[in-house]
């Protein structure tokens, strides 16, 4: 595994329950500004039974960035912790719930 990746898992494991992020943010405190396009890809490589939550990453705008299954996965999940989410993948209460 690399350093990218390996900085990525670290923090990715350290965003709380009932909290989002967006893969911006997450690239930044991995200490890679500017590479969210490979957070998301660096995420899509996670193995199906991950304990990681992959879940709690957003985009920019406090959206759910996938399609299909992946999409419905992801809203269960952050509903599961509190999270409301319109069927548009739009987090509700995006401002309440970002990490800063």
């Amino acid at each position: 595994m690399n350093e990218f990746t390996q900085s990525i898992y670290m923090n990715l494991a350290q965003i709380p329950k009932g909290r989002i992020i967006s893969y911006g943010q997450l690239a930044k405190l991995a200490g890679y500004p500017n590479h969210s396009r490979h957070v998301g890809k660096t995420l899509a490589k996670l193995p199906k039974d991950t304990t990681l939550p992959w879940h709690r990453v957003v985009n920019s705008q406090g959206r759910i960035s996938l399609s299909g299954d992946s999409f419905y996965k992801q809203k269960e999940r952050l509903e599961k912790e509190g999270i409301a989410i319109c069927e548009n993948g739009k987090i509700m209460n995006f401002k309440q719930v970002i990490m800063q």
